[in-house]
């Protein structure tokens, strides 16, 4: 009856704190046995219970054992082989014997050491790759829980930008780094003209196998945030967020516009020279001048009129003398160039 109740009382003192890795792996029989005979040496009597304070200092609380317990999937069991190669022993040598609480420290301690050496040196975790998704096959062994965790990556990741032009396509690709498994299903939802990931803003587009989702022709209707969600019978795997943004034709016609004539023209109104040009050339008359300001007007005009051009061919007229030296000196002047750049270059 003693016997019993001790036994009763040393297993509520083994489970009271969160399990280890020597919890997960000995016994409890074991445990009994190997603190059976702890002498506390200040008074010289039998104490269970301090025994097992001791193997929480040592192996339950010991964050280097912890660390070295968090082998990858599938090692779980060589890491129960090294931690009873280490204590199987000292039950054998200590069942129902009387040893100082010295002795218990010395030999726990070791027993700690070598466990740490020894599971350090297994494969850690079989890959993890962030920063999201739940990802099974990059589990790692938790000694605290006694099984393995997920990678522990958020399920939503982050938005990503695309830029389009209008009446161009768009894809959109559901792709993660990580092993998916064979019976996956993928959902598409959107979110009109908001960048979010707030779920009950989306509404589904479509469902099936497909992880493409493309726009033949992309619209100002089609801006907005595009979720891929991937399942797996009914849990989520991962969340994937794209935010289209969409250029519009005409903004783009000026915006090459002015970039000519960022290039072309200096404070003053002066044109400027390129830098291999001899200093002659700054001396070029001023209808050469007129003629690429009317011409750059005439352009805007025609992109603000939303004037279709898809044949344009552009011709001008200037004296021999006028435009002697220009293809030279200023080369985005000459007509062959403006006629080969801006012929087709017209947008609705």
């Amino acid at each position: 009856m003693c016997t019993s109740a001790l036994r009763l009382v040393c297993v509520c003192l083994l489970f009271r704190t969160s399990l280890s890795c020597f919890q997960c792996f000995v016994d409890v029989s074991d445990s009994l046995r190997l603190c059976w005979g702890h002498i506390v040496t200040e008074n010289n009597v039998r104490n269970v219970d301090a025994c097992f304070k001791k193997l929480d200092r040592i192996f339950n609380y010991h964050e280097k054992v912890i660390e070295a317990g968090r082998v990858g999937r599938g090692y779980g069991e060589q890491l129960k082989k090294l931690l009873d190669a280490e204590i199987l022993p000292l039950v054998k040598e200590f069942n129902e014997k009387l040893n100082k609480d010295t002795v218990y420290e010395e030999r726990l301690q070791r027993a700690a050491d070598n466990f740490i050496a020894a599971a350090s040196k297994l494969p850690r975790v079989s890959g993890c790759f962030p920063p999201c998704g739940f990802q099974s096959a990059g589990a790692v062994y938790n000694c605290v829980t006694c099984q393995y965790d997920s990678c522990e990556f958020p399920l939503d990741c982050p938005v990503k930008d695309i830029n389009a032009t209008e009446n161009s396509r768009s894809q959109m690709w559901c792709e993660v780094p990580f092993h998916l498994p064979g019976d996956i299903q993928v959902i598409w939802r959107v979110a009109e003209e908001v960048k979010t990931q707030q779920v009950d803003q989306f509404k589904e587009v479509t469902a099936g196998l497909d992880r493409l989702y493309s726009i033949p022709s992309a619209s100002l209707q089609h801006q907005g945030t595009y979720q891929c969600e991937i399942y797996s019978g009914q849990r989520s795997i991962v969340r994937l967020y794209f935010f289209l943004t969409v250029t519009p034709e005409v903004l783009l016609g000026h915006t090459e516009l002015q970039e000519i004539f960022d290039l072309s023209l200096l404070p003053a109104g002066r044109l400027l020279p390129d830098p291999g040009a001899s200093p002659c050339c700054i001396l070029l008359s001023l209808p050469l001048l007129l003629t690429t300001c009317l011409t750059a007007l005439f352009l805007l005009l025609f992109l603000s009129l939303g004037r279709k051009g898809s044949d344009f061919d552009w011709t001008f007229s200037w004296s021999q003398e006028d435009n002697d030296g220009a293809d030279d000196c200023y080369p985005f002047l000459s007509p062959q160039y403006i006629r080969s750049h801006w012929t087709k270059r017209l947008f609705v």
